[in-house]
């Protein structure tokens, strides 16, 4: 199979731009709901109910 594939420099940039704005994306969502994330597996009080 012959494949001819070529990457300029602007389809690297592109390309990290995406990972970048990808990890800040994540990194942004983390941050606010990180309280409802940890709030599942942190410990209540025993006299505390719902």
């Amino acid at each position: 199979m012959d494949v001819r594939a070529y990457l300029d420099a602007g389809s690297g940039s592109l390309i990290v731009q995406a990972v970048v704005g990808g990890a800040a994306g994540v990194a942004v969502a983390a941050r606010l709901y990180w309280r409802r994330l940890t709030g599942r597996f942190r410990r209540r009080p025993s006299g505390e109910r719902d």
